[in-house]
């Protein structure tokens, strides 16, 4: 399968679907943290030249996510006074990137205003269900595509002797230019998982219907 991932700098998405022979390419402004079969450029422009079987998009969360209605108050109008533009156009890249000509698409986010003005996600994630420790919600809209089964049981990495700064290390990590960074990249756990589960999905359709 043709495979890209847009708005992806670390190439963890991107790597997991090549390590299982799919030519997958990732997308972004940023160069390529890890080289690779990178596209330095607008993910739109990307998303739109009708070459690719699949999509899994991140777009920037920074004016959609809960976190960011506080800034959105009204004493806040001054010090940020095109927050409100500024998320309208967040929903408009997220809506253009759901609505890209692609069969199957995935568009990843925390939990935000995008589920009261386009729609609940088709799914809600945790890193614990992947085999990792950490608790971070994280959205699917999908199409075409099915949710991620799980690949640990309930409890089986998030128990109660977890240690309290490993399930919320990235929500704890101290201020720095980098931070957003590391908080952008995708769970390993997770890129595994979509790789092997929505790689298949179309070998999965073509031995139901025999």
């Amino acid at each position: 399968m043709k495979i890209l991932v847009a708005c992806e700098f670390s190439g963890t998405v991107r790597d997991a679907f090549a390590r299982l022979g799919h030519d997958a390419w990732s997308c972004d402004i940023l160069p390529s943290d890890r080289g690779g079969q990178h596209l330095q450029d607008d993910a739109l422009r990307v998303a739109y030249n009708g070459r690719w079987d699949l999509m899994v998009a991140h777009p920037p969360c920074t004016y959609l996510t809960v976190a960011a209605n506080k800034w959105m108050r009204p004493e806040f109008a001054k010090r940020f006074p095109n927050r409100a533009q500024h998320r309208e156009d967040a929903i408009e890249f997220f809506m253009a990137l759901m609505n890209a000509p692609v069969k199957q698409i995935a568009v990843e986010n925390p939990i935000g205003v995008i589920s009261s003005r386009y729609r609940k996600p088709d799914q809600v994630v945790q890193p614990w269900m992947f085999g990792h420790g950490e608790t971070k919600a994280t959205c699917f809209w999908l199409k075409g595509l099915p949710r991620l089964i799980p690949t640990h049981i309930d409890g089986d990495m998030f128990a109660a002797e977890t240690p309290p700064e490993r399930e919320q290390r990235l929500h704890n990590l101290p201020p720095s230019p980098t931070r957003w960074m590391e908080r952008s990249k995708t769970f390993q756990g997770i890129a595994d998982a979509m790789a092997t589960q929505w790689g298949n999905v179309n070998k999965l359709c073509e031995l139901e219907s025999v």
